[in-house]
């Protein structure tokens, strides 16, 4: 697992709103960086494979040996972007 160029710690928000967080994160950090999201929501592990496939970002899946739920993201060079409030549909 390559090692994070950004963490987030999503704490218990509910997998909507860490997508919507994530999206911003995603924006700045640029092609290529390496993002892990510290997401306790039970669909996380479901909701964040789908929307990197849905925008074409890269999902890497679970972190191993983290403390709490931890998922790791590779940002893409030419993601499809989504609504800022509505991580579910195209922009």
């Amino acid at each position: 697992m390559p090692e994070p160029d950004l963490v987030i710690d999503g704490g218990d928000k509910m997998c909507v709103q860490l997508l919507i967080e994530l999206r911003g994160h995603v924006l700045r950090a640029g092609p290529g960086a390496v993002i892990h999201l510290i997401a306790t929501d039970p669909a996380a592990p479901v909701d964040l494979p789908a929307w990197c496939h849905l925008t074409g970002h890269s999902y890497l899946g679970p972190v191993p040996g983290a403390e709490r739920p931890t998922y790791a993201v590779r940002v893409a060079d030419a993601a499809k972007e989504t609504e800022p409030t509505r991580p579910w549909h195209a922009a």
